[in-house]
């Protein structure tokens, strides 16, 4: 029996492991680096143990450290979440052999299922169907192509390419990537298949010599190769789906598998799939597989581990449930990871946390709560948000308003590109691969339109006007902007959503009541100014102001952290930064200058000094948060300044290079 169990890894999944143990009665163990000291997981363990380290990028990794935790805890088993060490063979036997039991398949299993091209090479012998592959780039004529990682998952390491021109540096990159993940930079060519599906199926295999199939998932809808919308069961047809299990069972059987697997397989247009890979390991969408079958996957992971048969039936799923990723990046900027302080988490009608949802509801499995930092040492997902319901469609819809009506403020999400993408016809109508976003541009909008914004501008200043209001040391009861003669509007400017300033003039009468008001913008500045509609105020408080709109009444949720001001209407949110009535001189930037847009490092310098340069061009690569992100020149001219050397340490705002438009000849 295991009494005291040692997560090895961080954020959500250790507190998803933790609320199994907690319902069984295990004891908990959280390992952390310094940066996670004061995260959530580390408070909610019955113990915690810091890994001493100079990179927290890195700390997680360290299994003697890990084992000297255990060590020091008490603890008697090992479970590793997903990431960092989950998948390292290595690992696993260090566990074994330290007398802890390990939460996983054996240390055969992951080494043999680790290194990709072994494992392609095994299961084909074993009936499962494959794609061609390659290690030798020489051999390789047609295209398009992708270069995978050997080792681990998620996406890291992957990158399509479709010329010959383009195969050397996507190669490169791929490698610098994985040994960054997962410090083996090993990496291979398969033939890559236009519009195909990602489809995986839960299995899993006790001590006993059962492997089962319980479950499969639709996984298509990716960023960057990593998943962001999951749902269970994958929309195919039961013969489909019948030999997807059988495949994945197969795949199970030869390699003796033990625990909880997921078996993916890429399906072509016509119906014929391919294997991709095996996580030996609890996938992150394993949520959406609970929801349909009602099984704690956790639960079966420690009692399969424990020595245990799995249960002699499995019950049949039921319903269906949809996953999203809530990470902090910009979707519309390039996927630009995004970091800050949560000043409020907030996803409406959750009706569950890391399971136990009984019947049509929303579950949040979630890292951060309140308050939580977000920094650039970890991958940028903050939270899954998962509904099910009795259809499809029902549990779409579920999911789609609750995110919409998140308050999420301080950290740039991918929150409304997951709106739009569950409310688009095309995902109504199953109409998926793994190019969706690429072929849906009409997602990366924001949910809250243009010309809504002054209105969510305004709500801002009366807010802020009732806040000063409310917090005056003297003669608080005069109305906002009291005057003798009331003929001077009140004026408040801020910065929008899009970088824009916006000045918004009001002026309310005797009676507090909205006498009139305008806006005007960059953007209004260079087009033809809209009338301003009729609006009328209804309710103000520093938090609230209700407004009536052209006859309709619109409520505004206002949320203000020092000059931050996070607006949330029914039309969608905004985050506004008010600007200060007599602003203080600040430092110039040149001309021309790239400045970071998040804490990394630069992993290598493309240019030189006094290169010519066209709009477009990769100038330097920046590694934060495990990705590698591109920097490129904006405008066409010459490179004047590269401040940062390769290895090169950045803050947020650092000048990266400048590149002068003046033509110096």
């Amino acid at each position: 029996m295991i009494n005291r169990l040692l997560v090895a890894n961080r954020g959500e999944i250790a507190r998803r492991v933790f609320a199994t143990c907690r319902a069984v009665g295990v004891q908990t163990v959280a390992v952390h680096s310094d940066a996670d000291a004061d995260a959530p997981f580390v408070a909610e363990a019955d113990q915690a143990v810091r890994l001493p380290g100079s990179s927290p990028a890195e700390t997680y990794l360290r299994v003697d450290l890990i084992l000297d935790a255990a060590r020091r805890s008490g603890a008697d088993a090992v479970h590793p979440g997903y990431g960092f060490l989950a998948e390292n063979a290595e690992f696993a036997a260090a566990v074994t052999d330290a007398g802890l039991t390990w939460v996983g398949p054996p240390a055969k299993v992951i080494a043999a299922m680790g290194d990709k091209l072994a494992a392609k090479a095994l299961l084909a012998e074993a009936g499962v169907p494959m794609l061609p592959s390659w290690t030798d780039t020489d051999e390789i004529t047609d295209f398009p192509v992708l270069v995978k990682a050997s080792a681990g998952g998620g996406g890291r390491g992957m990158r399509i390419v479709r010329t010959a021109d383009e195969l050397a540096e996507a190669v490169a990159s791929a490698r610098r990537e994985a040994a960054a993940a997962f410090g083996d930079g090993t990496v291979f060519i398969e033939r890559y298949v236009e519009r195909g599906r990602h489809v995986e199926v839960q299995i899993f295999g006790d001590a006993h010599g059962r492997v089962v199939a319980f479950g499969d998932r639709e996984c298509s809808i990716q960023r960057r190769h990593q998943k962001i919308v999951e749902e269970a069961p994958a929309v195919v047809s039961e013969r489909v789906r019948t030999a997807l299990h059988e495949a994945a069972v197969a795949a199970g059987r030869a390699v003796d598998y033990l625990g909880a697997g997921t078996v993916e397989f890429l399906l072509a247009p016509g119906g014929e799939f391919f294997f991709l890979e095996m996580n030996t390991r609890l996938q992150v969408e394993h949520p959406v597989t609970e929801l349909c079958t009602g099984l704690d996957l956790v639960g079966l992971q420690l009692l399969v581990a424990e020595g245990e048969p799995l249960p002699a039936t499995l019950p049949e799923s039921t319903g269906h449930a949809i996953e999203v990723r809530l990470c902090a990046e910009d979707a519309a900027a390039g996927w630009r990871p995004a970091t800050g302080t949560l000043y409020r988490f907030s996803v409406g009608a959750v009706a569950a946390e890391f399971g136990g949802l009984a019947g049509p509801g929303l579950r949040l499995d979630s890292g951060v709560v309140a308050g939580s930092v977000v920094g650039v040492h970890y991958d940028s997902m903050l939270a899954k948000v998962i509904a099910w319901g009795r259809t499809r469609a029902e549990a779409t819809r579920l999911l789609a308003g609750a995110l919409a009506r998140s308050e999420l403020h301080g950290v740039t999400t991918n929150r409304d590109l997951l709106v739009r993408v569950l409310r688009s016809p095309a995902f109504a109508a199953v109409e998926i691969d793994t190019g969706f976003l690429d072929q849906h541009p009409e997602v990366f909008a924001p949910l809250l339109p243009a010309n809504q914004v002054p209105l969510t501008a305004l709500a801002a200043a009366l807010a802020g006007a009732a806040h000063r209001r409310a917090t005056a040391p003297v003669l608080g009861g005069l109305p906002s902007g009291w005057r003798n003669v009331p003929a001077v509007p009140q004026v408040s400017r801020f910065v929008g959503p899009d970088g824009d300033e916006i000045e918004i003039r009001y002026r309310l009468d005797r009676a507090g009541r909205l006498a009139d008001w305008s806006s005007t913008s960059a953007a209004e500045e260079s087009a033809e100014r809209p009338t301003a509609p009729a609006v009328a105020l209804v309710e103000v408080t520093p938090d609230r102001v209700v407004l009536d709109v052209d006859g309709v009444r619109r409520a505004y949720r206002v949320h203000r952290v020092g000059s931050a001001v996070f607006v949330d209407g029914p039309d969608g949110a905004a985050s506004l930064a008010e600007l200060p009535r007599l602003p203080l001189p600040t430092a110039a930037v040149a001309a021309g200058s790239l400045l970071a847009p998040l804490p990394g490092v630069v992993t290598r310098v493309h240019v030189q000094v006094g290169q010519r340069v066209t709009a477009g061009d990769l100038l330097l690569t920046l590694e934060a948060m495990k990705l590698e992100h591109p920097v490129l020149a904006p405008i066409d001219g010459v490179v004047a300044e590269l401040p940062v050397p390769t290895g090169g340490q950045v803050q947020t705002g650092a000048v990266l290079a400048v590149v002068d438009e003046k033509d110096p000849r």
